[in-house]
């Protein structure tokens, strides 16, 4: 699965600009079927696409960047690569991030 889209990252680009905000959307959710592990993506920098920032839900629940080629490398305990939600909707980092710290599942 092709889990960067033209689409996806021109959304992620275009919040670049607004740094580590919790104000941003939070554009894709990327997971691990084969473990906790979820990536909740809001912005990748234009110059070095490489670089992403979001909110990742592991061992604990963190805001951080992450390589978009180490995500793009995983392969899980199967052997599996990495999913992209295709039914998720934008939302708040915000609302990502409280929702996580209650446990709901999002």
């Amino acid at each position: 699965m092709v889990l960067f889209t033209k689409e996806i990252e021109e959304k992620l680009q275009k919040q670049y600009s607004q740094g580590d905000s919790f104000e941003q959307d939070v554009i894709v959710k990327i997971f691990d079927r084969c473990s906790q592990w979820t990536w909740y993506l809001m912005n990748q920098d234009p110059e070095n696409q490489d670089y992403l920032w979001g909110i990742v839900k592991g061992f604990e629940i963190e805001m951080g960047s992450v390589s978009k080629k180490e995500l793009e490398s995983i392969q899980g305990k199967m052997k599996l690569g990495l999913e992209r939600d295709l039914y998720f909707k934008p939302l708040k980092a915000k609302e990502v991030w409280e929702k996580l710290n209650r446990g709901d599942h999002i």
